[in-house]
């Protein structure tokens, strides 16, 4: 029989998307892209934010600071082609959520250029999170610095038409916080300093061969201006730089503005939040170097803040 050979429009996308090099021996994956639809508005710089249920994605230290139950979910499209989702459920101190990337009806090709049967990429990874800070382990003494330690474990499984392979990584995390200040009238609050260590050891499995996971350290740091405005930054050591700001000019409103740079080149992001009585709705679009540009959409429950009847009050503000 002669050899089938596949034109996997899927993957060939996640590698543009996330512009890694060496991808003959390091493993392309979802956890490669920067998940979310919150810090994604802010040009993906999460490492020192602690907000929401998208703080697995980026932090597990700061899961310690959380104060109940969260949930969220996102979609994103890329060209028609492939679809990205999230699911994720948090709780004070740990967390669990799942990355999908998935792509149905790809055409494949024999040697001679005969279409086949058509074929399937799928690259989903499974998260579980867990962060402490040491002020809530009743036999530690009270400490001069208030920070918290955090570890997640990951899996991920690849299919990509019929060749399958799973494998597991793991990280590290830590998150610090400053005391509110002012300088002359202008207050300076939720100060933050946030490192990962992220896949620290582990890699992808097939049946012929094995990919390892490239091994990344990111620094980020993130304040509150004036009560209103977020400004908040990553450094990724591997070459990627994350800014971005978000505006909130009431409760309930929040605008957001990011840029990112890596390998092949820098995109811009914009987004919008709106709460609703603990439903949070939120919205952020990317640019792409090459590719077009992507809009996610997400909904998130914060049911710590969640008011059920100031809720229904405000739905009936807009039914007739």
């Amino acid at each position: 029989m002669k050899r089938v050979y596949v034109l996997v429009m899927a993957a060939l996308l996640l590698a543009g998307l996330v512009n890694v090099a060496g991808i003959a021996e390091t493993a392309v994956s979802v956890l490669d892209i920067d998940p979310g639809v919150q810090v994604i508005g802010v040009g993906g710089a999460g490492t020192a934010l602690a907000q929401g249920a998208e703080t697995l994605y980026y932090n597990a230290a700061g899961l310690s600071a959380l104060p109940g139950i969260s949930f969220s979910s996102f979609y994103a499209s890329y060209l028609g082609s492939a679809s990205y989702s999230s699911l994720a459920l948090t709780f004070h101190n740990w967390g669990l959520g799942i990355l999908m990337f998935n792509a149905s009806n790809i055409a494949g090709y024999n040697s001679d250029g005969d279409p086949t049967d058509a074929l399937a990429y799928s690259n989903n990874a499974l998260l579980l999170g867990f962060g402490i800070n040491p002020k809530d382990i009743p036999f530690i003494p009270a400490l001069p610095i208030d920070f918290s330690l955090g570890a997640r474990i990951k899996y991920l499984s690849v299919t990509n038409g019929t060749v399958s392979g799973s494998g597991f990584s793991f990280d590290l995390a830590y998150r610090m916080t400053f005391r509110d200040m002012r300088i002359g009238p202008i207050s300076l609050s939720d100060m933050a300093l946030g490192v990962t260590a992220n896949n620290l050891f582990g890699g992808v499995n097939y049946d012929a061969h094995g990919e390892s996971m490239a091994m990344s350290l990111r620094i980020g740091g993130a304040m509150k201006v004036a009560d209103i405005i977020l400004l908040t930054s990553d450094l990724d050591l591997a070459g990627g730089f994350h800014f971005g700001m978000a505006y909130s000019p009431i409760q309930t409103l929040v605008l957001r503005l990011g840029m990112l740079t890596q390998p092949g080149g820098m995109s811009i992001t914009l987004g919008m939040g709106l709460n609703i009585q603990g439903f949070i709705l939120d919205y952020a679009y990317i640019t792409h170097p090459t590719l077009s540009g992507t809009h996610r959409l997400s909904l998130s429950i914060d049911f710590s803040g969640l008011d059920l009847s100031g809720f229904s009050r405000s739905l009936r503000r807009f039914l007739p």
